[in-house]
């Protein structure tokens, strides 16, 4: 019994060393076939930048051809440097990732991930970025000009403060709320910075000027903002006041007088028609993206995102000057004690 059982045991212990040693050669075999294998093709497939397209399979597979020595079709596969075709691609300006595979059939996968504008800034001195979900300066394009918010009033410095960067940050910021809200993206015109870090909104419709103050709490502002309009304007009129602050919590104050406005509307005007002809520019060179420009909008109160609410106990004030006694019938209605805007 003791032999018959050690017999077992070592043709048990062969017949897998067989089994193993097989396996082990059909893997050796693979790899060397792989390696010795000819790139067949590639395909390139590019995400986000789903409303802007920046770089396009034509801008990739020009870099990849410039980096592989012109051509990687029918190449063998073991001599195609993945790791530095990514790196290449990922030193454009547009790209955000990129990763390079080789399937079972030695087909190269290239999967690009494209940066996405949030926000074109203006400089004092009138000159223009866009910057990214990161806060990062992008270039502009001779390709297009994307339909994102538009700030002014950006500083000239090409060294960046650490306050600046901050402000970029909150660019950002309020940017992305507007780029989610079709309704101001049709309302907003451009926002002003102020040399005190506040923000100013110039909307499309309504000669009136918005004071938003800082990022902080910017969708609770907006939300202020809608309700103002649904409750207030929509029964007045978009024209009669002139300053709207929507910047202090709890309350909306409102002036008919724009003497503390400082938008430049010569600037706004510049920046306006620069963008327009920039736009048709785009439409004229690329006819399968043009881009829609919209001109004046009338702002149906149903659009906004909550059910139309009830005017809460904030505050409505109107700041008239000094030397005016306004009729009893022109004074503007208080929900609530009034506030000490001053502290």
């Amino acid at each position: 019994m003791g032999a018959k059982q050690t017999i077992r045991k070592i043709l048990f212990i062969s017949l897998w060393l067989c089994i193993g040693g097989g396996m082990l050669t059909l893997l050796l075999a693979a790899i060397n076939n792989k390696k010795k294998g000819l790139c067949k093709g590639y395909s390139i497939s590019i995400k986000g930048g789903d409303k802007n397209r920046f770089i396009d399979e034509k801008d990739i597979e020009k870099l990849m051809l410039k980096n592989a020595g012109g051509t990687i079709k029918g190449q063998p596969v073991e001599t195609v440097n993945l790791n530095k075709l990514e790196q290449e691609l990922r030193k454009n300006v547009w790209v955000s990732r990129a990763e390079l595979y080789f399937d079972n059939q030695d087909y190269l996968h290239v999967a690009v991930i494209e940066k996405e504008p949030v926000a074109r800034v203006f400089t004092q001195d009138g000159n223009s970025f866009y910057i990214d979900s990161a806060a990062n300066r992008l270039p502009l394009s001779d390709k297009l000009s994307a339909r994102v918010p538009v700030f002014t009033g950006f500083t000239n410095a090409a060294k960046l403060a650490k306050a600046d960067s901050a402000i970029l940050n909150d660019i950002k910021n309020v940017a992305t709320f507007i780029l989610h809200d079709d309704f101001w993206m049709a309302q907003v015109a451009q926002i002003e910075l102020t040399e005190t870090g506040n923000m100013e909104m110039v909307p499309v419709v309504g000669n009136h000027l918005i004071k938003l103050g800082t990022a902080e709490n910017i969708d609770q502002k907006f939300r202020r903002l809608m309700i103002f309009y649904q409750q207030i304007l929509s029964k007045t009129g978009f024209e009669k006041y002139k300053v709207i602050d929507v910047q202090y919590e709890g309350q909306v104050v409102v002036s008919k007088f724009a003497q503390d406005a400082k938008i430049d509307s010569v600037q706004l005007k510049k920046n306006v028609e620069k963008i327009l002809q920039e736009a048709k520019q785009a439409q004229a060179d690329n006819v399968e993206k043009p881009i829609e420009i919209k001109g004046r909008y009338e702002i149906p109160v149903d659009t906004a995102r909550e059910e139309k609410p009830e005017l809460p106990a904030e505050e409505i004030r109107t700041e008239e000057k000094k030397q005016d006694k306004p009729d009893e019938e022109r004074k503007p209605k208080t929900l609530m004690p009034k506030k000490n805007v001053n502290n």
